[in-house]
């Protein structure tokens, strides 16, 4: 497999981690549930649908009286009579659709938006696992094209069924009524179409779902290889070509499967059409012979019958086309609902603990923490000891892969521990409500994700209510204010794309004046000063200092210097820790963090980083 296939990934016949190998059974009653909350509306446009079918339905015997009595007998003031009978008919039939139209169009709106709203609050509520195990490009694609797709279905689908099962009733009775005969004969072909739209339904619906399983896979292609991220490793590394063959051979795969979801069953298709319109031609065929026999057969008894088998005819094909319609978007309503049927593995507790930050002195103590990653061969923690007095500065440190970034993860509780417990003041971060534990810790990554939004709004999305004053503070300790001011727009330039238009070193800053910002009594810094050179970190090392009296820290770290001023140094070896003590104390023991410092020194040159 090529470069561009592994990172990319040519994701034909490939189950990605995350996506249930059991499909989603999906029934019309789930279905139904989600048009509970409108059922008085539903209500009204029924009746509004049994009263028009109704009318609609005396259409044929007006017909019947035109060609039966007033034609034959000239009658003109019964044939106006009539003929403004059938036009007010039309007329009354027209109004109410109308109605129909509007009012549905509103519930079908209303239920895609709440389907929406659930999965994305669902999604909101998942942990770190769910995401780190699923392409960012099948989340959007659920979100936005099996959802949208929906959209027609879930719009049009309910009025029309309604519609169409009450004009075909009427019709049936109707023509019953008018002669049995003949509509018996009307209705033969009826059981052979059902049974052939009930094969096609089951092929698109496989199609379907291999449909949007590819469209998934060209939506995370797009979303991964015109970021500002993959565009730059595309070109640095001579892929593009490679990239537009890729993305060709899945678009190709859309295509071609979107012509076998619109051509499925149409030579099947061809015979039910064959039968239907050959109905009315043997109707006459039939109606002729019927004529010589009995009386009570007329033309206007066989005009009406062939009127009302052309009034059966539509409805009952589109109810037969919505049977496979149906089948098509259980395929996207699996995809949804397998989404909002994923468990939440981190929930807050049922009497959660509320906390103000102001109240909260910061001491953390980690008690035995075990924890593994799903997959994972090994635990990544291992029964972790550690106590963080209030306003203790804490580093963590060791080499990659040994569970630095972990510890902070479920410090944030953004993964939950398998074994042991987490506290904050004595209290369990388990029992402390999401808010209040957002409030409480404070969280700078490696990787600061700003969104494509102004740099006030940035910062503001820690804090809404910020004034301006407050956001140049925050910016001022970080050392970035000067850097936004030299903007053409200042506080109100625009990041760009994953905030693009600043260097490393500056996003970073802005990511920590919005944590600044927030004012929380513990602060976790996951190698946040990695991208910073050794000027800059020095200034926003003693700003830093300001704002960090009297709180607690937590320092993920590779820099030496940030490392060696810290109150104590803990060193994690496979998910243990191995070492722990000051910078002095660590390197007079003459251990492993003795080795590591000089390791890197001797490599570096006595340098001012070291990285592990």
């Amino acid at each position: 497999m090529s470069l561009g296939d592994s990172f990319w990934g040519d994701v034909r016949g490939v189950e990605f981690a995350g996506t249930p190998a059991e499909p989603v059974k999906v029934d019309g009653k789930r279905i139904w549930r989600l048009f509970a909350p409108y059922k008085w509306w539903l209500g009204g446009v029924l009746a509004l649908i049994m009263l028009t079918s109704v009318v609609g339905m005396m259409i044929p015997f007006v017909i019947k009286a035109i060609v039966d009595i007033a034609l034959p007998g000239k009658d003109m003031r019964l044939l106006l009579l009539l003929v403004g009978a059938f036009v007010a008919i039309a007329a009354v039939e027209a109004l109410i659709s109308v109605v129909q139209i509007l009012i549905m169009s509103r519930v079908g709106q209303a239920v895609i938006h709440d389907l929406r709203v659930k999965v994305y609050s669902h999604l909101q509520r998942m942990s770190l696992k769910f995401f780190t195990s699923t392409r960012n490009g099948e989340v959007q694609s659920r979100i936005s094209q099996d959802i949208g797709g929906m959209q027609s279905f879930v719009t049009n689908t309910a009025v029309e069924v309604t519609r169409n099962v009450t004009i075909v009733a009427v019709a049936i009775i109707s023509m019953l009524v008018l002669d049995w005969r003949l509509a018996l004969f009307s209705f033969i072909g009826l059981p052979l179409s059902i049974w052939i739209n009930g094969r096609i339904g089951e092929m698109r619906e496989r199609v379907t779902t291999r449909q949007q399983e590819r469209l998934a896979d060209m939506s995370s292609l797009v979303q991964e290889s015109l970021s500002v991220s993959g565009m730059v490793l595309s070109k640095t590394t001579g892929r593009a070509r490679r990239m537009v063959a890729l993305f060709t051979r899945t678009s190709r795969d859309v295509a071609d499967l979107e012509v076998r979801s619109h051509t499925a069953g149409q030579w099947e298709y061809s015979i039910v059409t064959l039968l239907v319109s050959a109905i009315p031609a043997l109707t006459y065929l039939l109606g002729g012979y019927l004529m010589g026999i009995t009386p009570t057969m007329t033309i206007g008894t066989i005009v009406a019958m062939i009127a009302l088998q052309e009034t059966l005819v539509w409805p009952l094909e589109s109810l037969l086309h919505t049977a496979v319609e149906f089948r098509t978007m259980k395929a996207l309503f699996a995809r949804v609902f397998d989404y909002q049927d994923r468990k939440v593995d981190i929930v807050e507790a049922a009497d959660p603990v509320k906390a103000a930050p102001e109240n909260v002195r910061g001491e953390v103590r980690f008690d035995r923490v075990s924890f593994r990653h799903e997959d994972a061969p090994e635990p990544t923690l291992r029964e972790v000891d550690l106590v963080v007095p209030r306003g203790a500065k804490v580093a963590v440190v060791g080499e990659s892969g040994s569970g630095k970034t972990t510890l902070g993860y479920l410090l944030a509780r953004l993964y939950d521990v398998d074994s042991g417990s987490i506290t904050i003041d004595g209290v369990d971060v388990r029992e402390y409500d999401f808010e209040s534990l957002a409030g409480i810790l404070g969280v700078v990554s490696q990787e600061p994700y700003l969104l494509h939004a102004s740099v006030a709004e940035n910062l503001r999305f820690a804090k809404e209510d910020a004034t301006d004053e407050e956001l140049v503070a925050a910016a001022k300790t970080a050392r970035i204010h000067d850097v936004i001011e030299r903007q053409p727009e200042g506080y109100e330039t625009v990041v760009g794309e994953r905030g693009f238009r600043f260097s490393g070193g500056e996003k970073q800053r802005i990511a920590l004046a919005r944590t600044i910002l927030r004012n929380p009594p513990v602060l976790l810094l996951d190698e946040a000063t990695s991208a910073l050179d050794t000027r800059t970190e020095r200034e926003i090392s003693a700003a830093l200092d300001e704002i960090m009296a009297g709180r607690t820290v937590i320092t993920i770290a590779h820099r030496l210097s940030t490392v060696r001023h810290a109150d104590e140094i803990v060193l994690l070896d496979k998910g243990e820790v191995a070492e722990r003590g000051t910078h002095e104390e660590l390197l007079a023991a003459d251990g492993r963090y003795a080795d590591l410092v000089r390791g890197r020194e001797e490599a570096a040159g006595s340098t001012d980083r070291v990285s592990w």
